[in-house]
């Protein structure tokens, strides 16, 4: 796509030339072993000419997870292309790297990850000159100006997928609308997760002719057999007890849910709370809040079991809060007692478990509207609150039933989003 703005991106680049020690203190403390924090400058290996590898970035760990389905597909349809995933953050390189270890056994493409680079203009220009990507896949809102332009110079297709933009983040971006307006013409094909999503893109310059509305990816959420096992055998082993997770949660957020799960427990003593903090960098400090509050808490990452005196059983692994999900009777999303804008509402809902979630919902509010024209979201405005609707559904069996029914009745409705995203995918690399 040809226009935009090149000085809007030329002020970007000073701007963010202006802040380098801040941007590098940042991703200083991001680092993963068997990586060089030169991957952050665009200095990683030269791809052999033969290899031409599809180039997929994902933000963090919540963007990895989501994009599961589309990292399966792609390695299956394309094994001869190695597919390089770019995080910003450790936790996501972790997971990224867990989900290939996890499909290493099936047939399928080669998985690598790197660090993305600083948007500045030598290292974005370094970094695709290195790789050599035959298509570039931007999941979500990640725009780098300078990375999309350097795609365009190097001729790499560009696809943005699952695209969206939350209220807060369109209001932003307006704001900086001639930047927007020349990334986004960089931008070769735009799979949108709904109309208003396609919308707010348009308005900020995405060309309307390279723009289809494919549904959200998380819909397709990859279940197996064996992620089932293992709940039903932690479900086994808490032995009847009236239990509920709360996934993804963030500082200020747990305070308030164990506070909750105290008032639940004044009522329903031998109630369990599985606590998954968002960041493993907090398990410590979960724990320590534990403790400080009376409650004898058990850590899965140590082995150990949850006994009958145990109030919390702190999920301080990486990757098990959709088995973990699947354990409980209920589930409360994280993120949302906190102006965080929420997390994934879809994972407890696939494992056929109640959802209950806070206000804060900017991130999922489309998903958050599903479920409730289906009445299948419990919401609360606070921790009072939530632990009125504990008590209450725990004491509803069939009421518990009906809510984890509509929730994966929604789910399988609306899967379909990774089939036209893939059609769009093979349309570039058809050029």
């Amino acid at each position: 796509m040809a226009g935009g703005h090149p000085w809007a991106r030329r002020l970007y680049s000073a701007a963010l030339l202006a802040l380098a020690p801040l941007l590098w203190w940042r991703v200083w403390r991001e680092h993963r072993a068997g990586h060089s924090r030169g991957e952050r400058l665009g200095w990683i290996p030269v791809s052999p000419d033969a290899d031409r590898p599809l180039w997929l970035h994902c933000a963090s760990v919540g963007e990895v997870q989501a994009a599961q389905p589309l990292i399966e597909a792609l390695r299956k349809r394309y094994p001869q292309h190695r597919l390089v995933i770019t995080t910003m953050t450790a936790t996501g390189a972790e997971r990224a790297m867990a989900l290939a270890e996890a499909d290493s056994d099936e047939a399928g493409g080669e998985v690598s990850h790197y660090f993305l680079p600083l948007d500045f203009p030598c290292a974005a220009r370094r970094f695709v000159a290195r790789l050599r990507p035959r298509l570039a896949i931007f999941f979500e809102t990640e725009l780098w100006p300078n990375l999309l332009a350097s795609c365009e110079r190097r001729g790499v297709p560009v696809a943005v997928v699952n695209g969206r933009l939350s209220a807060r983040s369109f209001r932003t971006y307006r704001r900086l609308r001639r930047l927007m307006q020349e990334a986004l013409s960089h931008v070769d094909w735009l799979g949108a997760k709904s109309r208003q999503d396609a919308e707010r893109f348009a308005e900020l310059g995405m060309a309307e002719d390279a723009t289809s509305v494919t549904g959200s990816l998380k819909f397709d959420i990859a279940l197996n057999d064996e992620a089932f096992k293992v709940s039903e055998r932690l479900h086994t082993l808490l032995g009847g007890r009236p239990v509920w997770v709360a996934g993804s949660t963030h500082p200020g957020e747990d305070e308030a849910l164990l506070t909750a799960h105290a008032r639940v427990r004044e009522i329903r003593p031998e109630a369990l709370l599985i606590l998954v903090p968002r960041h493993p960098r907090r398990f410590e400090a979960v724990a320590e809040l534990c403790a400080v509050r009376g409650l004898a808490c058990a850590r899965r990452s140590k082995g150990e079991t949850p006994g009958a005196e145990t109030a919390v059983y702190l999920g301080d692994t990486m990757g098990e809060l959709r088995t973990l999900y699947g354990a409980a009777d209920l589930a409360f999303v994280g993120g949302s007692l906190v102006p965080v804008g929420g997390h994934n509402l879809l994972e407890p809902a696939a494992m056929g478990v109640p959802v209950l979630t806070g206000p804060e919902l900017a991130n999922f509010e489309d998903v958050a509207e599903t479920l409730r024209e289906h009445d299948a979201l419990v919401e609360v405005d606070d921790g009072e609150a939530l632990a009125e609707a504990l008590l209450r559904l725990f004491g509803e069996p069939a009421e518990r039933q009906r809510l984890a029914e509509a929730g994966r009745t929604v789910v399988e409705a609306n899967r379909g989003a990774l089939d036209r995203t893939l059609d769009g995918l093979e349309a570039l690399l058809s050029r």
